[in-house]
């Protein structure tokens, strides 16, 4: 797999179009760029074959669909050699939508989505504290997401 792969501009556009609405169809990609229904295909399957589109996703508003609380997690881990244990144990928790290995206080980032603060509490207490490499969490709220876009390559 190549890891610096260099993105041409009919790639850039490609992707740009298809980063706004994943569910565009190659015909219009292809109106749009100036370039044949064909060549869409294959650059597109050239760019999953080398790892650099690895599928595509729905925007889902959470909170019309019940979960009304979005919150960050900083995890504290008792030593760093237990992080891959705390990540296998953290995927299997349906709330948990995120997860970071970071630099700073915390080893690790994630966010959560859930019903509501009492659902919050039940997956921190129950689910996510009892994890052993866990030392301590801190929770943050979100009150509002502001912005959530995808980079534009350029």
């Amino acid at each position: 797999m190549a890891r610096n792969y260099e993105l041409d501009d009919t790639d850039r556009n490609i992707l740009n179009l298809l980063i706004q609405d994943a569910k565009m169809p190659y015909t219009e990609i292809a109106r749009k760029v100036n370039v044949s229904g064909g060549t869409v295909h294959v650059r597109m399957a050239r760019l999953e074959e080398i790892g650099i589109v690895q599928g595509a996703t729905l925007r889902i508003d959470y909170q019309k669909l019940g979960y009304g609380v979005s919150a960050f997690l900083g995890i504290y881990l008792l030593k760093s050699s237990v992080y891959t244990s705390v990540v296998n144990q953290l995927r299997d928790i349906p709330e948990v939508v995120s997860i970071h290995f970071t630099t700073g206080a915390y080893g690790v980032f994630a966010r959560l989505v859930c019903r509501d603060t009492q659902h919050l509490r039940d997956v921190l207490h129950d689910r996510i504290q009892p994890i052993d490499g866990i030392e301590r969490t801190e929770t943050l709220i979100s009150l509002e997401e502001v912005v959530n876009r995808p980079t534009q390559l350029t």
